[in-house]
């Protein structure tokens, strides 16, 4: 079953999740943003480099099929100062591990978009990138998604989120494309949910995103080259379809479903 969402909650499922493979693209200078499965690019590369965005068209079907897929990702060797997992081992389990943990996120009342955004970039982003140039970029960027959680939400510009607000970002499956020892790009499969209060119904859906890590300084990264590289290769590869963990579709498409690690 398919279902459109209003205008201002898909931008949201598209950008407002604030993923490391968003801001990976954002980096690149391309800006794309879903609607009616439009996207859109501010720089000059040509159409082929469009970056593919999260399209939030999918509802979850009553029935269930057991995904025929599972994967315990590996855990990283230890928690940054960030608060993230990091230093994931040098397997494509690993990298897959890494892009599940940077494109898992939530803002709340104590963590705004810009903390954790930042705390993503500093922690998963290839040092070489992070440069004072592309940190104020991605504060702006985390800046205007935070005015667009607040619109989406029905809040005033500048208003303190209630108590039990929160939106989510949670990969819950996977489809690898390439590996190799040095790199590893995916297809991710994430839930994105918002609720705007303690008693409020909570929102979301199913979004798709596509992401490459890969192997430098003894650790896995995202960066912008690796980033650029996968979306012209398989930017305009047919999407696999979005379909949740229990829907028939998600075992048909290829997905396989990520088991919490011990």
């Amino acid at each position: 079953m398919n279902r459109r969402h209003p205008s201002g909650l898909t931008r949201w499922l598209g950008w407002g999740t604030g993923s490391l493979a968003l801001i990976a693209m954002l980096l690149t200078g391309y800006a794309a943003f879903s609607g009616d499965d439009e996207t859109a690019t501010t720089s000059d590369r040509p159409p082929a480099a469009t970056a593919p965005i999260p399209q939030s068209t999918y509802g979850a079907p009553s029935d269930w099929a057991e995904p025929d897929r599972w994967a315990a990702l590996p855990r990283g060797a230890r928690t940054d100062g960030q608060g993230n997992e990091v230093d994931f081992p040098r397997t494509v389990a690993g990298a897959v591990a890494m892009l599940a943990a940077s494109n898992s996120t939530e803002f709340n009342a104590e963590r705004s978009h810009v903390d954790v955004q930042l705390g993503v970039y500093e922690s998963y982003l290839l040092p070489a990138d992070r440069t004072e140039e592309n940190r104020a970029r991605i504060r702006q960027g985390a800046t205007d998604n935070d005015a667009l959680l607040l619109r989406t939400m029905g809040l005033p510009e500048g208003a303190a989120l209630p108590a039990g607000a929160y939106s989510r970002n949670q990969v819950v499956g996977f489809q690898v494309i390439e590996a190799s020892p040095t790199r590893v790009s995916a297809w991710l499969l994430s839930r994105a949910t918002m609720k705007p209060g303690e008693s409020a119904k909570e929102q979301g859906s199913y979004t798709s995103t596509l992401a490459a890590a890969e192997w430098a300084h003894g650790s896995w990264w995202v960066s912008a080259a690796s980033t650029e590289k996968v979306m012209r290769r398989h930017g305009r590869d047919e999407r696999p379809p979005i379909a949740a963990p229990g829907d028939a579709a998600f075992n048909s498409g290829g997905w396989t479903a990520i088991r919490a690690a011990s």
